[in-house]
Formats: structure tokens, C-alpha cells, sequence
């Protein structure tokens, strides 16, 4: 079928399917959507907006030129062309996801660390939250050595 825009054939295993440029795009969106605590929200949006991928990427064109005198945005080209494209939704999930894991995984190491943490304040501090003890997050709680992260 000559006529469609795109192939339906799967695109060969060896060839990464999206250039460089635009996973490091999709991934800068992905760290944002993760940092902000808007994965559920953004995930949900997605997977409900898989079918028309492209049509959004046809919008971001059509507001390109209010966009960007509003805003100065280095990577919308790069982002509107990874859009155009029916894998990069699926990519996009994928990273958020997997970022919002490891930042679960590092919350609740933090969590459990200022918990034994709380055990050996007074008894007034503990309760009362009457001078509290400042607390510093060792480097080990906050980025643990990759055999670590591993294993949990």
C-alpha cells in the first residue's frame, strides 16, 4: 500500500527507532513529567491519546509560531518530529515509567533512613517538633552503587 504515509511493516531489529537527538528529547520530557509527580496524569493522557499521535504533532505545528514567541524552546522541532512518529508515544511511556520506579525506589529508601532517623531524637522533638535536629541524607541513601539498585 503505496498510497499510506508510513509503512505498516515492523522496522528492523538492528536499526534504533528514533534518532539520538530525539530520545534525548523524549527523555528531558520524561525527567520533567517525573520531577513534577505528574506520571499517573501524564501516563493516563498518553495511553488515551496513543491512536492520534500524529494529529498532535500536526497541531504542534500550527501553534509552533505562538509557542515560540511566548517561549524559547530549543527542542520543539526535535520533539514534534519524534511525535510524528507511532513508537515515540511508546517510548515516552516507557521512560516515564521507568523514571517514576527509580524515584519511587529512592523515596522510599529515603523515607525508611529519616524513620531510624527519628528514633534517636528526644522524645520532644519526635512528638512536639520542638527543635528538630537537622537531618543530612548520606550519599548512599540518596544514589546507591548500582549493584544495589539491582537487587531491590
Amino acid at each position: 500500500m503505496g498510497f499510506f504515509k508510513g509503512s505498516t511493516e515492523f522496522p528492523p531489529p538492528d536499526k534504533p527507532p528514533l534518532p539520538e537527538e530525539e530520545l534525548a528529547v523524549i527523555e528531558k520530557v520524561a525527567q520533567k513529567v517525573v520531577e513534577r509527580r505528574l506520571s499517573v496524569p501524564a501516563i493516563l493522557f498518553l495511553e488515551s491519546v496513543k491512536p492520534l499521535n500524529y494529529i498532535g504533532s500536526q497541531a504542534m505545528v500550527f501553534f509552533e509560531p505562538v509557542v515560540q514567541t511566548i517561549f524559547n524552546f530549543k527542542d520543539y522541532n526535535t520533539l514534534r518530529s519524534a511525535l510524528e512518529k507511532r513508537e515515540s508515544i511508546e517510548i515516552l511511556l516507557q521512560k516515564i515509567e521507568s523514571l517514576d520506579a527509580d524515584a519511587y525506589t529512592r523515596e522510599k529508601r529515603i523515607k525508611k533512613y529519616l524513620k531510624q532517623e527519628k528514633k534517636k531524637w528526644k522524645w520532644y522533638q519526635r512528638w512536639l517538633g520542638i527543635f528538630p535536629p537537622k537531618v543530612k541524607i548520606p550519599d548512599e541513601i540518596l544514589n546507591p552503587p548500582e549493584n544495589i539498585k539491582k537487587d531491590k
